[in-house]
């Protein structure tokens, strides 16, 4: 057997690689070339779907403990620091005494903790999509409003180029994907915006089709995606913002590739660009 990669260039300009096989098999006539062709790419984004697909189950499954255990303590520990203030508090002189702000400090570590420990939980106990026939579009302007009303200062805009957008999706989980890529969008706009106060934030949505999937193209101008591994980035637990869970980008791809769709994420040269692609709906 004679096994062989041929990378062919086509005059769209797009590079295809496909894996050959050439065998001979013994047939009724004489012996025969059987020639097994096999488009390397296409195998290369299935495996890894499916390697992402592994880590994603087998990070909610430990999430899932991790958030029991953490969750526990916390209750007794909060009601403990209630009690220790109301009973020595009016014992101590806090004009001299940094009691309270050590009292205050420990607080705000719980609630730190905890929001923390619903995020995880979060993420361990997201269900299977319960699929039905929805109107995207009307999913994507109901987060864009969420954010415009207390984003004031950003301009967004949203193309629908009056496109029929019916998918077999859950509104729910979608619409979380979507608050959380325009909430990218958003801090990646105030971080390049810390640095230049007259900078002016925009994130542009655009929707499309063709005669299978739909197209939504999120743009900012913002600091765009780190020089990072993207396999990294949609890693749960990675992440570069110091507040970060690391779970945003991680939930989109999961909930993205439970709809059978595909989410691409790229810098570009003024900001950042992400697309998911999402099967038509058909009757």
């Amino acid at each position: 057997m004679l096994n062989a990669e041929v990378h062919f260039a086509l005059h769209s300009g797009h590079d295809i690689r496909v894996e050959t096989s050439i065998q001979t098999v013994d047939q009724e006539f004489g012996r025969a070339l059987l020639l097994e062709l096999k488009q390397v790419d296409q195998l290369r984004r299935i495996n890894q779907e499916d390697q992402q697909r592994n880590q994603l189950f087998a990070t909610q499954h430990l999430l899932r403990g991790m958030a029991h255990e953490i969750k526990n303590p916390l209750t007794p520990i909060q009601l403990s620091i209630d009690r220790i203030r109301e009973k020595y508090l009016k014992k101590i002189d806090d004009k001299n005494s940094d009691f309270s702000n050590y009292l205050n400090t420990i607080n705000k570590q719980i609630q730190d903790i905890e929001h923390l420990v619903n995020e995880f939980s979060d993420f361990a106990r997201m269900p299977k999509p319960v699929l039905k026939k929805i109107e995207l579009s009307n999913v994507i302007s109901r987060s864009i409003s969420l954010h415009e009303l207390s984003e004031p200062g950003i301009k967004f805009i949203f193309s629908k180029n009056k496109v029929i957008t019916n998918i077999n999706g859950d509104e729910e989980q979608l619409n979380r994907v979507f608050i959380n890529l325009i909430k990218n969008s958003i801090e990646s706009i105030h971080e390049k915006k810390s640095k230049n106060a007259d900078f002016k934030g925009k994130i542009d949505v655009d929707i499309r089709s063709d005669s299978d999937y739909i197209y939504v193209t999120i743009i900012d101008n913002g600091v765009g995606f780190k020089q990072i591994d993207k396999r990294k980035m949609l890693t749960p637990y990675f992440t570069t913002k110091k507040k970060g869970t690391g779970l945003g980008l991680a939930v989109v791809t999961k909930v993205v590739n439970d709809h059978n769709g595909v989410s691409m994420f790229d810098s570009i040269s003024n900001g950042a660009k992400v697309e998911i692609k999402l099967p038509k709906y058909y009757e």
